[in-house]
C-alpha cells in the first residue's frame, strides 16, 4: 500500500460568511495554519489562525451545535466546511476549548506500538496489535484538569485517529478514506490496577474520570504534508519526558483501523489511540508518577497542544 503524502482530498475555494472583514474578502489575509475542527464551550467550531466560526450559526442550522453531529455526517460536513473561511470569524480563548469528540460509541487503544516503549516496559513487542479499550466516561478536554486517584498514575501522549464513517472489514486504503482526522490524546494510566497480578485490568486502570484528555482539534489528513510522520512530545512541568515521530509506530494508523475492522464495526466518531512512545514514568529508574500540581503539555506537529493540570 502506498503511503499518501500531500493533499489527500480536494480543497474547494472557501465561501466567506456575511460580515467578513473586507481584507479577508479581498484575499489580503492569507491562511496562517491548517483549518481545524473543534469544540468551543461544547459547540462545534471551525478554527484557523486564532479565529473561529460557530458551525450551527454559519450553516444556518444545517449542522447542529453538537460535535458528534458533524462527525456522524462527516462526508457532507467536510464538503461544507472546505467552503468556509474561519479567518473571517471571531477570536476565542484557548481555555474555552472542550473535548472535540465528547460521546464516541467506542474507544480503542493500542499497547506497545513503539519498540522503545516495549523495551522500557520490559515487555516483548506483540506479534499483532495489542488492543484494549478506554471507556467513554474517561474523556475530557484539552485544557481540563486530570483528577489523580490513589496508586501510580502515569502519562502517555498518543496520536489519536477519529473515524468519520461506519466501516467493517476494510483494507488499508479504505481505512484511510474512513478517517475524519487526527488529534492528540493522553492515555493516563493507573499502573497498580492496570498491571495487577495474573489478571491485569488495562481497561479499568486507564478509564478513571479525566484519564483521556483529547484535543485540542481534529485535523483532516489533507491538511498535513505527510500525516504519518509527525513530531509527538510530552512535557511534565516543562521537562521533555517523551519525544518521537509517529512514523516509528510499529503498526501505522491505516493498518490499525483495518485490523480492528476485521472484528468490530467501527462507527463514525470512534477513536483509536495508537500507542505511546518511550519516556513514560513506569520506564524511569526509579519509576516516577504524576503528582498533584504537575502540568502535562502534549503536542503533535500540525495539530497543536493540550495543557492539563493534575489535581
Amino acid at each position: 500500500m502506498s503511503i499518501p503524502s500531500g493533499r489527500l482530498l480536494p480543497a474547494p475555494e472557501r465561501a466567506l460568511p456575511s460580515g467578513t472583514d473586507s481584507d479577508v474578502r479581498q484575499g489580503l489575509v492569507e491562511r496562517t495554519e491548517e483549518m481545524k475542527f473543534g469544540a468551543i464551550q461544547g459547540r462545534s467550531s471551525l478554527i484557523e489562525g486564532g479565529h473561529c466560526l460557530d458551525v450551527n450559526a454559519v450553516s444556518g442550522g444545517e449542522f447542529s451545535d453538537q460535535p458528534m453531529d458533524a462527525l456522524n455526517r462527516w462526508p457532507s460536513f467536510r464538503e461544507w466546511a472546505t467552503k468556509q473561511n474561519p479567518l473571517g470569524g471571531s477570536t476565542f480563548d484557548e481555555d474555552e476549548l472542550t473535548c472535540p469528540v465528547p460521546a464516541p460509541s467506542q474507544i480503542f487503544a493500542i499497547g506497545l506500538n513503539y519498540r522503545d516503549h516495549a523495551t522500557e516496559s520490559s515487555m516483548e513487542v506483540p506479534e499483532r496489535p495489542m488492543v484494549f479499550t478506554k471507556f467513554a466516561s474517561s474523556l475530557s478536554g484539552p485544557r481540563d484538569d486530570i483528577p489523580l486517584v490513589p496508586g501510580s498514575c502515569d502519562w502517555e501522549v498518543e496520536l489519536v485517529a477519529v473515524l468519520g464513517r461506519t466501516i467493517r472489514n476494510v483494507d488499508e486504503d479504505e481505512a484511510i478514506q474512513a478517517i475524519a482526522g487526527l488529534t492528540i490524546g493522553q492515555d493516563i494510566s493507573e499502573r497498580d490496577l492496570q498491571l495487577d497480578g495474573a489478571n491485569p485490568q488495562f481497561n479499568l486502570g486507564k478509564s478513571h474520570k479525566g484519564f483521556a484528555p483529547l484535543g485540542p482539534y481534529i485535523v483532516s489528513l489533507d491538511e498535513f504534508s505527510n500525516p504519518w510522520d509527525l513530531e509527538i512530545s510530552c512535557t511534565r512541568n516543562g521537562e521533555t519526558v517523551q519525544e518521537a515521530r509517529t512514523s516509528l509506530l510499529l503498526n501505522g494508523v491505516p493498518k490499525l483501523i483495518s485490523y480492528l475492522s476485521r472484528t468490530c464495526e467501527l462507527r463514525a466518531g470512534d477513536l483509536v489511540f495508537t500507542g505511546t512512545p518511550s519516556g513514560v514514568g513506569l520506564g524511569r529508574r526509579p519509576p516516577e508518577y504524576l503528582k498533584a500540581g504537575d502540568v502535562l503539555v502534549s503536542r503533535i506537529s500540525g495539530i497543536g497542544h493540550m495543557k492539563n493540570l493534575c489535581i
